[in-house]
């Protein structure tokens, strides 16, 4: 197999492995009832001040109304809370209730040990070879 096609079945590999891994960490827990993108939306509201639909969207690269449907289902299932604006009523703002902040603190334990395992694996050496390229390729990707 050339480069070319090694690069391409280890980026397809990795995408795929990475999604089934994080899927079957959230299953496996108390957080049955949301997906992975739930959980990605969780972590861009994160632990600090309530963030707007619009941030929150901008951070995902969705628009407000792709958001907007995946926001009724984590109010409805307990994980975030709304909130108007005082000045402005229009504006929403969006926190992580407690239920919220349980899943974004499992999904935060679950990246970490992703990168304990891979820090394992390496050596120091091999892990700053490693990160530099793969900010070189999330640079590439955030191009389009």
């Amino acid at each position: 197999m050339d480069s070319n096609q090694t690069l391409n079945d280890v980026l397809v590999h990795l995408f795929r492995d990475i999604m089934d891994i994080e899927q079957k960490a959230v299953a496996a827990q108390e957080f049955r009832d949301i997906t992975s993108n739930d959980l990605h939306v969780i972590e861009v509201i994160g632990l600090g001040e309530p963030k707007n639909m619009s941030t929150i969207a901008k951070q995902l690269s969705v628009t407000v109304g792709t958001l907007t449907i995946a926001m009724n289902g984590l109010v409805k299932k307990g994980y975030v809370t709304r909130e108007r604006g005082r000045e402005d009523r229009r504006v929403v703002y969006i926190s992580l209730s407690e239920k919220g902040r349980k899943a974004y603190a499992h999904h935060a334990r679950f990246h970490q040990e992703m990168i304990d395992g891979i820090r394992s694996a390496l050596t120091p050496e091999e892990m700053a070879a490693l990160v530099k390229a793969l900010e070189k390729l999330k640079d590439w990707f955030s191009s389009f």
